[in-house]
């Protein structure tokens, strides 16, 4: 069986994405299990002169760098064309390159009250399931 891979962003224009690996477990309370998509699990921050970020899960926060891949990943979407005889093709789209990742690898500090972002920042909420 072939599957094609097709890119329709053009030479080098591909969406950028990442990926934000954590040390541990993310474990939603049980009533979330029937809603992951689109779930929202902290907000990450970058203030907007440094490359270090800042993810916040309620009262924890932690801290952690953007790191290059030693090789680039994309994102692949499955597509299935109907065909007369054998059923339906199967091809493969390009969506987006990975080049980087946010890694936190140390503990998180505990929060006496929940943060204020400060006007500087740049943040961005973290759900489960969607797109950067």
């Amino acid at each position: 069986m072939e599957i094609r891979v097709r890119c329709n962003c053009g030479e080098g224009s591909c969406e950028e994405w990442g990926i934000v690996e954590l040390q541990g477990v993310v474990e939603p309370q049980p009533g979330f299990h029937d809603s992951l998509p689109n779930l929202h699990i902290g907000t990450l921050c970058r203030p907007s002169s440094q490359e270090v970020y800042t993810f916040t899960v309620g009262y924890h926060e932690l801290t952690g760098s953007k790191v290059p891949l030693k090789k680039p990943m994309v994102v692949l979407k499955k597509v299935k064309h109907p065909d007369g005889e054998s059923g339906c093709k199967v091809e493969l789209q390009v969506v987006g390159v990975i080049r980087h990742k946010i890694l936190f690898k140390n503990r998180p500090k505990a929060l006496i009250s929940k943060p204020q972002m400060g006007s500087r920042e740049r943040q961005k909420p973290i759900m489960l399931g969607s797109s950067p």
